[in-house]
């Protein structure tokens, strides 16, 4: 419990005296998981939002593919990330293993599936007649569609939460594309394996901490936005 507590106090004085390595590696954070879920957001809503609404041989085979994609193990990712920069791998030509970017591209992959699932159970719990009946209005197919994803939007904002919390809080790819370098790739969960690797528990506790209350800010502002557009 002592342990515990100081790793609390801790935390408070890191936030208070706004250690500037903790802000740089926290605003990292948040840019990288950030980044990796606009791009989530908008592959895996369109995505889902696409097969949901199509009819398509083997619909009911890509949908077991992206629900399996929900609970993708990341350091499988990041092997797969990782093998496609190396220097000999596909991509290796771009440079960008070991970089901010690989991070962002390894996170997005988790992300995608996430959003994508739920986009897609989100529209297909829509009444049936819903679409007919907006058609039947005049409105244009990009207007229907559109106007689907609104009906759905309390789902779609969960899946968005639920897209940046399997990003920011994800460790094992992050380490492999990103080597968690000091002042260039490390984030709050690879500082945090360091830290407790080294057996520096109070400080691997305190971001652990900064952490939870990132994930909380973000969450909390994306929920109060969900909340805002359910009672309209």
């Amino acid at each position: 419990m002592d342990l515990l507590a100081d790793g609390v106090i801790r935390a408070f004085r890191l936030i208070i005296n706004l250690d500037p390595e903790v802000a740089e590696i926290t605003l990292l954070s948040l840019r990288i998981s950030g980044s990796a879920t606009l791009l989530g957001l908008v592959i895996g809503i369109a995505s889902g939002t696409a097969i949901a609404l199509a009819s398509f041989p083997g619909k009911r085979l890509l949908i077991s593919v992206i629900n399996t994609g929900m609970g993708l193990p990341p350091v499988v990712v990041g092997l797969f990330v990782s093998v496609m920069l190396w220097r000999s791998g596909p991509l290796g030509f771009i440079g960008m293993l070991y970089t901010p970017a690989a991070m962002i591209a390894a996170q997005t992959i988790i992300a995608v599936p996430i959003i994508a699932g739920i986009t897609i159970a989100a529209m297909q719990n829509l009444p049936e007649n819903l679409r007919l009946q907006i058609l039947s209005l005049g409105a244009s197919r990009p207007r229907t569609v559109w106007m689907l994803m609104l009906e759905a939007r309390l789902p779609l904002l969960a899946g968005v939460m639920a897209g940046f919390g399997g990003a920011v809080s994800e460790v094992g790819a992050s380490i492999m594309v990103g080597g968690n370098i000091r002042g260039y790739s490390r984030v709050l969960t690879t500082a945090t394996v360091m830290e407790t690797g080294k057996g520096n528990f109070e400080l691997a506790i305190a971001l652990g901490i900064i952490l939870l209350i990132l994930a909380f800010i973000v969450t909390a502002v994306l929920t109060l936005v969900q909340q805002r557009g359910g009672r309209r």
